[in-house]
């Protein structure tokens, strides 16, 4: 890869073999309409619980609740594009500990998988991204295994944080776990583009600074502290990726090198001056209201947040530095509707799924064996 090799001769990083973290993550503060209670009830028969963090085999469904692993965009430069329509881009992405938990088991049929969700409006056939995933591992493989598979949304969708990407990622990886590891994780992620430009991405160890159309992964070891806070503020309203693109001009995006953010990055920690995202002003233009939501915050949380930022192409604005909301979050009728989590930077080990530090969950090492499937 021409972008890695650049890298690579710009500044150079070791890779730990170590990536698991040592921090500890204070339990989540959702709010808002996305903060779910429901408690569903399943067959107590083995499954596996693709939680994109490990693939547990479970009797209890419900008694644990586990994250899969969305990212945030730290610095997301768009630099160029493409003749084919799409643009370049040049980011740093980190894999952070808040995300949908999704539910896998056998499915008895040779036919047809069947997604089920705790919310309206999500797509359960082929245009879901899970479904997508499962039919390219069959594609891939030439597996016959079909799957049960439920989702629990955690996370409100069009939050700019990557939850469909990571859900297929984890959805290639569990089937993956089932059939026996028929394919490398290097193959997992080679596939993975063809469906989702930042998929691959998930296959990293948490943290790369990716290129092309976000399909280009270069794995580098944690550039921030694993245990350094923040807090995810997103609205009720939605930005769309392909109105915020309609807005975009590739002529007033900033002019800064990526290469050089990465380096202030690995120099100095994040700060506000590297947290540059090229989509925040054409965001901003397709929902003025998000550009007032970050401005408020940067300002009440001036020595509480080391940078504010949009993660994406919205509509979730990150604080770095601290788990909590400003005030007025909290005080003021405008606001009451808005999703505010508190989470984590994460990385994983290989062979590994992404696991909230300090967890206590089993690991199937070698793929399960299962007596009977969900009827």
């Amino acid at each position: 890869m021409a972008s890695s090799h650049l890298l690579c001769n710009t500044f150079h990083f070791q890779p730990s073999c170590n990536l698991s973290s040592k921090s500890n993550i204070s339990s989540f503060k959702p709010r808002g309409p996305f903060s779910f209670c429901q408690q569903l009830q399943f067959p107590k028969t083995p499954v596996v619980k693709a939680t994109g963090k490990k693939v547990e085999l479970v009797y209890d469904p419900d008694g644990r609740i586990n994250n899969l692993a969305d990212e945030v965009n730290v610095f997301l430069r768009i630099t160029s594009k493409r003749e084919d329509g799409y643009h370049d881009l040049a980011s740093l992405f980190h894999v952070i500990s808040l995300g949908d938990v999704i539910k896998f088991s056998l499915s008895p049929s040779k036919s047809i998988d069947r997604l089920s969700t705790n919310v309206s409006g999500v797509p359960l056939t082929e245009d879901n991204l899970i479904i997508k995933a499962l039919n390219l591992y069959r594609k891939k493989t030439s597996t016959d295994n079909f799957f049960w598979i439920h989702l629990d949304k955690k996370v409100p969708t069009g939050a700019g944080l990557g939850g469909g990407s990571s859900n297929a990622a984890t959805a290639l990886w569990a089937a993956n776990q089932f059939c026996g590891c028929l394919a490398t994780e290097k193959e997992l992620q080679e596939w993975s583009s063809e469906i989702g430009s930042d998929i691959p991405f998930f296959f990293s160890h948490g943290a790369a600074y990716c290129t092309g159309r976000g399909e280009i992964v270069q794995d580098i070891p944690s550039l921030v502290p694993l245990d350094k806070p923040m807090v995810l503020i997103k609205p009720p309203q939605a930005c769309s990726t392909a109105e915020v693109y309609k807005c975009f001009q590739l002529d007033k995006t900033s002019q800064a090198d990526p290469l050089t953010l990465l380096e202030k990055i690995s120099r100095n920690g994040i700060s506000q001056d590297v947290c540059i995202n090229d989509l925040e002003p054409p965001a901003f233009e397709v929902l003025p209201s998000l550009k007032r939501l970050k401005q408020r915050i940067a300002a009440a949380g001036r020595g509480q947040y080391d940078a504010v930022f949009m993660s994406g192409s919205g509509s979730t604005i990150v604080g770095i530095g601290s788990p909590d909301p400003p005030q007025f979050i909290y005080d003021e009728d405008e606001y009451r509707d808005v999703f505010v989590s508190e989470a984590n930077f994460i990385n994983r080990e290989a062979n590994k799924w992404y696991e909230q530090p300090g967890s206590s969950s089993t690991i199937c090492d070698s793929p399960p064996e299962f007596t009977r499937s969900i009827e």
